[in-house]
């Protein structure tokens, strides 16, 4: 009973300590060392493209006739388009953008079973802009050693300097990435224009100010914190990803037990086991996130390979042989272990089914792309009334018509109605043709709304299904659509 009250005070303690627990990790700055090897000059390469194609594809033209915007590529907001280089998206056919949502998404289903997270490795925006703006630092402060040393001499001014130019190019390149991303929802040449006169709309400026500030604050302070908690792809391809995906792997079956090159040397003398991996830390230094890959596959780990770079540096100035980090599986290290024939299947289930709805999903697009319809017609019944009696006893339906010229010249259109003996269609404000047939008129690339009355006499039938044909005067293209006549 004597020792209840120091379990009790103990408890308390423990609890307290608990509380003054911090409510996240803080932050480790990470300082990435610059490395030489095919996985890096691929990162470079990928970065040369992807944003040589973001900056600079606003300015290229695509002529698609005189009532036509020639931008290759531009989200028309105002007039509700998407224009990428020949197609073009009416706001009726948003199924083509779940479409292409749809093929990116079984793209990095398909990447992360062949290669883990090849994607953050290389090709994510983030990945892209970080690397950008690390290439920035080490021209200007210099690699790890060079800052390591600044900051032990405490040369304050040069510091100082150093950054406020590094902060200021890091800035001009965050400005110009929002800037380039507004040039794809107007004409580029003529915003770029209104933006170095003041001319351009407000919402230019406050887009270009929003995206400046996100790139600046991630690609330059959140960096590694972005792929480790905000980003939500390493939980999910966690749950995706089975043992025969490629992951950056260290090949622990060869390279432990590690230690110094002169104390593994020395063992390998006396016969003792000693592994290849000399502890030098050269593939955690050079790491963006700060991952340990000798410690297994972790969620903080964007799989660039830069540490395979840095290990084959290593390895080739002691004499040993490469890739002692590789893509590879813990499957195959310990296959080796045991003696086991190494197995790889990049063709799997798994792979020929995210190919298969791939190659399916592109096909039906593309299908529909080379069928679609370059006009629709869409009819409303009116609601209130649904059918007048005029007075020859005859009964009148009115309907709302709306039809969507969707070529780049003026066309022709003749409306005729089926379903219904001796109805009589008239449109309007619209035309007669000498056939007897209603004729719209419509301008290029528009939609024309228009209000067409259906007369039927005797006694019809209290509802009646219509069938609505427009065609095309010129080309004889045919569209459809159907409603009721109503009447009592």
């Amino acid at each position: 009973m004597a020792d209840a009250p120091l379990a009790g005070q103990l408890t308390s303690h423990a609890a307290e300590r608990a509380d003054e627990q911090p409510l996240y990790v803080p932050r480790k700055k990470i300082y990435p060392q610059a490395v030489k090897g095919r996985f890096r000059t691929i990162k470079w390469i990928v970065l040369a493209v992807t944003l040589g194609i973001y900056y600079f594809l606003p300015f290229i033209r695509w002529d698609r006739g005189p009532h036509a915007p020639n931008q290759a590529i531009l989200v028309d907001l105002p007039n509700h388009r998407f224009y990428f280089f020949f197609i073009e998206i009416w706001p009726q056919e948003v199924y083509y953008i779940t479409g292409l949502l749809i093929l990116a998404a079984l793209t990095l289903f398909l990447m992360n079973a062949v290669a883990g997270r090849v994607w953050c490795g290389y090709l994510c925006p983030q990945t892209v802009w970080t690397d950008l703006f690390y290439a920035v630092e080490r021209l200007i402060e210099g690699d790890r050693r060079e800052r390591t040393k600044r900051a032990k001499e405490k040369a304050i001014l040069e510091i100082v300097t150093l950054r406020i130019l590094k902060h200021s190019i890091w800035l001009l390149i965050a400005w110009w990435t929002g800037g380039a991303w507004v040039l794809y929802f107007a004409d580029a040449p003529t915003l770029v224009g209104q933006l170095l006169t003041f001319q351009a709309p407000a919402i230019a400026y406050i887009w270009i100010g929003i995206l400046t500030f996100t790139t600046y604050t991630l690609a330059g302070f959140m960096r590694e914190q972005v792929c480790t908690y905000m980003c939500p792809w390493p939980r999910i391809q966690a749950a995706l990803t089975d043992e025969y995906a490629l992951n950056v792997t260290y090949r622990y079956d060869r390279g432990e037990p590690r230690g110094s090159m002169k104390k593994n040397e020395a063992l390998k003398k006396q016969g003792l086991p000693a592994g290849d991996c000399i502890d030098c830390d050269q593939c955690v230094a050079v790491c963006p996130t700060g991952v340990d890959i000798r410690k297994g596959l972790q969620l903080d780990c964007i799989q660039c390979g830069l540490c395979i770079d840095a290990c084959n540096t290593v390895m080739a100035k002691i004499g040993r042989a490469p890739n002692l980090i590789a893509y590879d599986t813990d499957m195959n290290v310990q296959a080796r272990i045991e003696g086991r024939p190494e197995t790889r299947r990049i063709v799997r289930p798994r792979t020929i089914l995210y190919a298969g709805l791939i190659v399916t999903v592109g096909a039906i697009m593309l299908v529909s792309l080379a069928m679609r319809h370059t006009t629709d017609l869409s009819v409303m019944h009116d609601r209130n009334p649904l059918f007048v009696r005029l007075s020859d006893g005859s009964i009148r339906n009115g309907f709302t018509i709306r039809v969507a010229n969707k070529n780049l010249e003026e066309r022709r259109y003749a409306l005729e109605v089926e379903g219904l003996p001796d109805a009589r269609l008239d449109v309007v404000g619209g035309q007669v043709d000498q056939a007897g047939r209603a004729v719209i008129v419509v301008g290029p690339d528009q939609t024309l709304e228009a209000r067409a009355l259906v007369t039927a006499g005797g006694k019809p039938p209290s509802s009646t299904g219509l069938r609505f044909t427009l065609t095309d005067t010129a080309s004889g293209e045919t569209a459809h659509a159907g409603d009721h006549f109503m009447a009592p």
